[in-house]
C-alpha cells in the first residue's frame, strides 16, 4: 500500500520538465511553486545550464522580481534577441498573475499566446502562493494552453532516504535506513531544511555511520519533533522533563500560540492511534489517516498510544481547544505561563 503520492497531473508536469531538460528541447513557458525550494532551485539552475552558454548570462539569463514588474517590460525582454546563444531564459520571481488587474491580464493573455520560441519564462511562486482563479477563465486558458505548471512536493520517503545516504557519503560518511527516518522526523522533510543539517552532522560525527546521538548533539529539531518528546514526557509522567522542553522552545522564541497548535495537533494524531488500538486497526490504517510518507511516525504514535487511554486523550484534546479560544480571543493573557499550567493540568489527568 502507498502513501502521499503526488497526483498524476503534478508528476506528470515534474517527469515532463525532467524530460524536457534532459532532451535539450525545455518548453517556452513555467511555473514553479511548492514548498521544496531546493528542488526548484535546483531545476532553475538546470534549466539555465540548458538554455544559456556559460559566460553570456549577461546578456541571455534575465531575473525579474514581481513587484511593480509590468507585461509591457517582460514582453520587451522577451523579444531581445540571445546573443551568442538559441534561447534566453527569463526567471520572473512572486508576481501573481491571478491578481493582475483587467488591462493587465488581457496583455498577459496576449503574451502568453505569442511568447517568441527563442525565449523560456519562468514564473517562480517563493514567498506567496500559487492560488489559480478559475473565475479568470480567459487566463486560466492561456495559461492552460502555453504554460506548464510544476509543483515541487516534498520527495517520496524511499526517494529522501536515497537522497540523504548520497549526501553523507558525500561527506565520507554513512547512514542506515533507520537513522535516516530518524533524521527525517527530527528535521523535517524538506531537502531545503535538511542540506545544513546534514552538513552539520556529517561534521561533528567521529565515526564513519551516523548514529542517533550525532543527530541529537547537534540538529535542530523542527516544533513538530520537540512537541512529540514534549508529549511523550507527558506520557511517561515525567513533567519536568516536560517542562524542560517547554522552556526551550520559549526561550528559542517560539511563540505560545504554535506551540499549543502542534501539541494540540500531536495529542490528536496521539487520540487516533488509540483509538486504533482499541478497534484492531494497524499502522498502515493510520499512515492513510495522515497522509504519512513512512511507517516510521505511526510506530512512534503507536508507541505513545500505548500508555494513555482514549478518555485522556481526549480530555487532552479538548483541554488545548479551549486554551486556544482564550488565547485567541482574551487580551492580556499570559500565553506562556497558561502553556506551562496546561502541562500540569495534563499530568495530573494521568494520574
Amino acid at each position: 500500500m502507498a502513501y502521499a503520492k503526488k497526483s498524476p497531473k503534478a508528476n506528470e508536469a515534474f517527469q515532463q520538465l525532467k524530460s524536457d531538460i534532459a532532451a535539450g528541447t525545455p518548453g517556452c513557458a513555467y511555473i514553479f511553486y511548492g514548498e521544496e525550494s531546493y528542488l526548484r532551485e535546483y531545476y532553475l539552475e538546470e534549466l539555465r545550464k540548458a538554455l544559456v552558454p556559460a559566460g553570456f548570462e549577461e546578456f541571455n539569463y534575465h531575473r525579474l522580481e514581481g513587484k511593480d514588474l509590468t507585461v509591457q517590460s517582460l514582453s520587451e525582454m522577451a523579444e531581445a534577441m540571445p546573443m551568442m546563444a538559441e534561447r534566453t531564459l527569463i526567471v520572473v520571481t512572486d508576481w501573481d498573475i491571478f491578481k493582475l488587474g483587467e488591462e493587465q491580464r488581457e496583455k498577459m493573455i496576449a503574451f502568453l499566446d505569442d511568447i517568441p520560441p527563442y525565449c523560456c519564462v519562468v514564473f517562480v511562486y517563493d514567498t506567496i502562493p500559487y492560488k489559480p482563479n478559475k473565475t479568470l477563465k480567459k487566463l486560466c486558458k492561456a495559461l492552460g494552453d502555453h504554460v506548464q505548471a510544476v509543483e515541487f512536493r516534498a520527495a517520496e520517503n524511499s526517494d529522501l532516504i536515497t537522497w540523504i545516504a548520497r549526501r553523507f557519503r558525500a561527506l565520507g560518511k554513512d547512514i542506515d535506513r533507520q537513522t535516516a527516518e530518524y533524521l527525517i522526523f527530527t528535521c523535517g522533510g524538506l531537502m531545503t531544511g535538511l542540506v545544513p543539517e546534514i552538513t552539520k552532522i556529517g561534521t561533528y560525527a567521529k565515526g564513519k555511520t551516523i548514529t542517533q546521538k550525532d543527530i541529537d548533539a547537534v540538529a535542530d529539531p523542527v516544533l513538530s519533533a520537540e512537541v512529540f518528546k514534549l508529549s511523550d514526557a507527558v506520557l511517561r509522567g515525567d513533567y519536568d522533563e516536560a517542562a524542560r522542553i517547554l522552556g526551550d522552545l520559549l526561550k528559542m522564541q517560539t511563540e505560545p500560540i504554535m506551540i499549543l497548535a502542534a501539541l494540540g495537533s500531536q495529542l490528536r494524531r496521539i487520540y487516533t492511534a488509540r483509538l486504533a488500538i482499541d478497534s484492531g486497526k494497524d499502522k498502515y490504517w493510520l499512515m492513510e489517516l495522515w497522509d504519512m510518507k513512512s511507517d516510521y511516525p505511526a510506530k512512534l504514535l503507536l508507541s505513545a498510544a500505548k500508555r494513555t487511554t482514549a478518555d485522556w486523550c481526549g480530555d487532552a484534546v479538548k483541554m488545548c481547544q479551549v486554551l486556544d479560544r482564550r488565547m485567541k480571543s482574551e487580551k492580556g493573557i499570559d500565553a506562556a505561563g497558561e502553556l506551562k499550567l496546561l502541562l500540569v493540568r495534563l499530568g495530573a489527568r494521568r494520574k
